[in-house]
């Protein structure tokens, strides 16, 4: 298979793959990259060695950013090894072992602290899109995916709710709103009127240009705020991301489930639904152990334990 070859096998691949319902926005671009990689090798088809000369290729690499790399090559030369046997597959076994990082729960001061560097943004909509970015992820546990594609008709303030269409995997659902949030997104979209009354896509966060924001723009964004608000690494393996808001969001509603009495195991479906995901099982990966959560959850055992006196 010829480097043209490989470009329209990654064409293929992506189309049967995001018909399945993923999306596939950095895996494609990494792909990209590889089949250019390998172009430029003149190669015609995937080898072990071609595919770690790539995935090694970027310099001080991190171990998650090498295994995500492995990974999405290790998916295609899979794909391709089906209709071509003599496409090589590398192994995993190369890597250092992979640990899971910490995920970050925000407290409280941590995210007003955020907010509030958002809030100082130096252009006034940029401002305003982040500040509103920012806390609505706090506070719904969206996905960042999820938040950026929102369109401006995805989101009702009279019925207080918002619709994500089509995400991980091809699902739809409705999160409702806190008046408190119906409020700060009437207020933005107030700012946004003012400040770019006619916008030049019909998203709900846009950037002073008018279109809508992108990935990668904010994550670049959110490091650079972390830091002017204090907010640092707890350690190697815990630091502050904007995943870690939808991390936080799950914690803190197990923590008011405790502390109101709910049975708590009842309402995961009613968390997994509130999250997007398919199975309750993929809930869990979310509930991280904070002192709080740990202590709450010993009272309740110990209480279900206690003799009747």
């Amino acid at each position: 298979m010829s480097g043209h070859g490989l470009r329209v096998a990654l064409r293929e691949y992506l189309a049967v793959r995001r018909a399945l319902g993923f999306k596939l926005v950095r895996d494609g671009l990494l792909l990209e990259q590889f089949v250019g990689f390998c172009e430029l090798a003149d190669a015609e088809r995937i080898t072990r060695d071609l595919a770690v000369a790539w995935v090694t290729s970027p310099r001080n690499p991190s171990p998650s950013w090498l295994s995500m790399r492995l990974g999405v090559v290790r998916g295609f030369a899979l794909w391709l090894q089906a209709a071509d046997p003599a496409t090589e597959v590398p192994e995993r076994g190369w890597l250092p072992p992979r640990r899971r990082s910490n995920p970050y729960i925000y407290s409280d001061g941590d995210i007003a602290a955020l907010l509030d560097a958002a809030r100082r943004v130096r252009w006034p909509l940029s401002a305003a899109t982040y500040h509103t970015l920012f806390g609505l992820l706090a506070v719904t546990g969206l996905r960042i995916g999820e938040a950026i594609r929102l369109d401006r008709d995805d989101v009702s303030l009279t019925d207080r709710v918002i619709t994500i269409t089509d995400s991980k995997l091809g699902k739809s659902r409705q999160v409702s709103l806190h008046p408190t949030t119906v409020t700060a997104l009437d207020s933005y979209l107030d700012r946004r009127r003012a400040l770019s009354p006619t916008p030049n896509a019909p998203a709900l966060f846009v950037h002073p240009a008018g279109q809508r924001i992108v990935y990668l723009n904010v994550c670049r964004t959110f490091r650079v705020l972390v830091e002017r608000a204090g907010v640092v690494s707890r350690s190697e393996h815990c630091r502050p991301t904007i995943h870690g808001l939808r991390h936080t969001f799950a914690v803190n509603t197990l923590i008011g489930w405790y502390r109101d009495g709910v049975d708590v195991q009842a309402r995961l479906a009613t968390l997994s639904t509130w999250l997007g995901h398919a199975d309750p099982k993929w809930t869990y990966w979310y509930l991280s152990a904070t002192t709080e959560l740990l202590m709450l959850a010993n009272d309740r055992v110990e209480a279900a334990w206690r003799p009747e006196p």
